[in-house]
C-alpha cells in the first residue's frame, strides 16, 4: 500500500510544525504544498523530512491539492491522505483511514466529524448537514460529512477525470466526478481535534459555501 500524506498549507507557520511532528513520525511519505504563504510556512516545513512544493502566489486550497495530486501520480503512489495544516485533524488516524479505504475499495473515504456537527456554527453546520442529505439522496452513498478535508483518495480515481476548481469547492467536485465515474465514496467516523476550525481556517463562509453549493448543483 503505497500511500502518501498531502498537506496543503497557507500562512500556517504557527500550526504546521505541530502537525508535522506527528505526521512525520509515521511510515508515510509527506508532501507539503505551500500555497503562496507570506509567513514562514515553507521555513517550518523545511525543518522536517517532507517534500516541499511551493506556489509563488496564493492560488487556493484546490490548486494546492491538485499540485500535490500531480506529484503523487508522477511518483507512483496508489493513494493519498489529505489533511489540513491547522491541526484540527488527528494525524494518528491516518493509517486507520488509509487501511479502511484500501481494504474496502473506496475511491474516496472521508474522515467524518458527523458526531461533532453541533460544535460547528452558522453556514458551515447548515451546509454540511444539508450537503450530507443531498449527497445521500443523489448518489446513494453513506456520506456523513461532505466538507472534511481529512480524506483518502485513490490515485486510480484521480487519474480517471480532470479537475478544474481551485478553491474549497474542489473537494465537492471530486465527490461528484468520482460518483459519475463509478467509484465508491464513503465515510469513516474519526473525531476531529477541533470540529469547527473557524479560528485557524481560511474558509470564507459565504463565498466558499456558495461555490460548493454551485459545484454540487452543476454535477447533479
Amino acid at each position: 500500500m503505497a500511500v502518501c500524506v498531502l498537506i496543503p498549507a497557507y500562512n500556517a507557520a504557527l500550526t504546521l510544525g505541530n502537525v508535522l511532528e506527528e505526521v512525520c513520525g509515521q511510515e508515510f511519505k509527506v508532501v507539503v504544498v505551500d500555497d503562496g504563504s507570506t509567513d514562514e510556512t515553507s521555513l517550518v516545513a523545511g525543518r522536517y523530512a517532507v517534500t516541499l512544493l511551493t506556489h509563488s502566489v496564493n492560488l487556493g486550497k484546490g490548486a494546492a491539492l491538485m499540485t500535490g495530486f500531480s506529484w503523487s501520480l508522477e511518483n507512483g503512489y496508489s493513494g493519498i491522505v489529505t489533511l489540513d495544516a491547522d491541526g484540527q485533524h488527528d494525524p494518528l488516524s491516518i493509517a486507520l483511514l488509509a487501511a479502511a479505504a484500501v481494504d474496502r475499495g473506496f475511491g474516496v473515504l472521508i474522515a467524518s466529524r458527523y458526531t461533532q456537527f453541533n460544535e460547528m456554527a452558522g453556514l458551515r453546520k447548515f451546509w454540511n448537514r444539508f450537503g450530507v442529505w443531498c449527497m445521500r439522496k443523489r448518489t446513494g452513498f453513506e456520506i456523513s460529512d461532505s466538507q472534511s478535508g481529512f480524506r483518502y483518495y485513490s490515485t486510480e480515481m484521480l487519474s480517471a477525470f480532470k479537475l478544474s476548481k481551485v478553491g474549497y469547492d474542489l473537494e465537492m467536485e471530486i465527490l461528484m466526478k468520482a460518483w459519475k465515474a463509478g467509484f465508491t465514496i464513503g465515510s469513516l467516523p474519526v473525531a476531529a481535534r477541533v470540529a469547527d476550525g473557524r479560528s485557524t481556517s481560511h474558509y470564507r463562509p459565504v463565498r466558499d459555501t456558495w461555490n460548493i453549493c454551485m459545484t454540487f448543483l452543476r454535477y447533479m
